[in-house]
């Protein structure tokens, strides 16, 4: 199950140029290994993904008929094979990373992704002297309202190549800078393959459309980093269709990485460009010992953040970019997810300096169900949009995911032991005053 057995690639041509964090990998192959806050689905059949999908169309329906602005959450491992996501995953990375190799011989290593704008002319030639394609057949890639006008090139726009302009064949060779030479990255998709990634699609389609019906927002949970890129990019095509009044569907950025910043940078200027509401759900991130472990292992770069303090400075840092963005366009969206009481403040703050209302309900909060309530009930009596995260399933698949979590959490018993005293303190005072079942002052 999974991403057990070998890469369909690996006797193929440039097999062994492969990107190894994209390579399925037998002893990552029960992707629970070391997950102790996320569930985690398996491939069996596409009548599984479809059993998958009708779970999450309840979902949607039961947070429609319970709240008027509900979340639902769903992992896109659900709806598809995952061996299409590694496989998708390693094309946009690869494709991504020679756009870098392109600014840093153009003099520009060193700048934020969003500064770095290939000169278009020079480009072309370095594309038509790798023999991507010649400089008559890239210089249509480089025309339209958008694309070039400037005669420079940024990141956004050589990602839209990758929409309309080029066949996935051509993305399937990408040169290596070093040798100079065309590498294959993998093999040709199947007809099998193709299905599968169009039921994919479907799928996530289905769901939007019945988020958008009931009134629920979709959150498309972060999963395992070899997956991401995948996961980002196909969550980004749907915001670009549901996203035109308000925020329907919401990316998830896991703060833990060490892209997190660029990630979150990249699509909302993205969103600005195009005209669509920018929706994130940010967390810290659930997957820290089984990546790490992964990448010692195989032998590619940790992308974890080195230490907790590393990735708070990101969340904030990523966090306050957004909020910044709601304050100048109003057309961006977020929920701080978190149990970090620092976070919650520092939320706070900004939003009182930037003038962000809780009533705009553009900023939102959610804590996993049982936890933290001694956040989650003062922001809701101030006012705050606050939402509850429940587990849902079968009860043998759901118990071992809180016990996990509950594993997780054991640092928290200090915080558990302060909300009971709150809230012990807080019955009491309401016997005093008579007011138990009364609103609280």
């Amino acid at each position: 199950a999974g991403l057990c057995g070998p890469s369909p690639s690996s006797s193929t041509p440039g097999a062994e140029q492969r990107e190894k964090q994209y390579r399925a990998h037998r002893g990552f192959g029960d992707r629970r290994g070391g997950v102790v806050s996320a569930r985690t689905y398996f491939y069996a059949d596409e009548a599984k993904c479809d059993q998958h999908m009708e779970t999450f169309l309840r979902c949607i329906d039961a947070s429609g008929g319970s709240s008027e602005d509900g979340f639902s959450a769903i992992k896109l491992t659900a709806l598809g094979r995952p061996q299409f996501l590694l496989q998708f995953s390693e094309v946009l990375v690869k494709w991504r990373r020679f756009f870098h190799q392109m600014a840093a011989e153009q003099g520009q290593a060193g700048r934020t992704v969003l500064e770095m704008k290939l000169e278009a002319e020079k480009l072309q030639d370095a594309l038509a002297k790798l023999g991507i394609v010649t400089k008559a057949e890239s210089e249509r890639w480089f025309t339209g309202e958008n694309l070039g006008v400037s005669g420079t090139v940024d990141l956004l726009d050589w990602n839209s190549l990758i929409d309309n302009r080029t066949k996935i064949s051509t993305l399937l060779l990408i040169p290596n800078m070093q040798t100079g030479q065309l590498e294959p990255l993998l093999s040709r998709f199947t007809e099998e393959e193709d299905l599968q990634m169009k039921r994919m699609l479907q799928r996530m389609d289905v769901l939007a459309k019945r988020a958008t019906e009931k009134g629920v927002r979709l959150m498309v949970d972060a999963e395992q980093s070899y997956f991401q890129p995948a996961i980002s990019r196909l969550t980004l095509e749907m915001q670009r269709r549901f996203n035109r009044e308000r925020a329907i569907i919401f990316n998830t950025y896991q703060c833990y990485l060490k892209e997190a910043y660029d990630n979150v940078t990249v699509d909302v200027e993205l969103s600005r460009r195009e005209g669509w509401c920018f929706g994130a759900k940010l967390v810290r991130g659930a997957y820290m010992e089984q990546e790490r472990e992964r990448a010692a292992q195989i032998g590619y770069e940790d992308p974890i953040n080195p230490t907790y303090e590393k990735t708070n400075e990101m969340y904030h840092r990523c966090l306050d970019y957004v909020l910044e963005e709601i304050k100048h366009s109003r057309k961006a969206s977020v929920m701080v997810a978190s149990h970090n009481e620092d976070t919650v403040k520092f939320t706070l703050r900004r939003m009182m300096e930037l003038g962000i209302h809780p009533s705009e309900k553009k900023v939102c909060f959610g804590q996993l169900l049982g936890m933290c309530d001694q956040i989650t009930f003062p922001l809701g009596q101030a006012g705050f949009p606050v939402y509850k995260y429940v587990p849902y399933g079968p009860v043998n698949e759901v118990l071992p995911y809180l016990s996990r979590r509950a594993q997780e959490n054991r640092g928290f018993v200090q915080r558990a032991n302060r909300e009971r005293d709150l809230l012990w303190r807080e019955v009491k005072r309401r016997l005093l005053t008579g007011s138990l079942f009364g609103p609280s002052r």
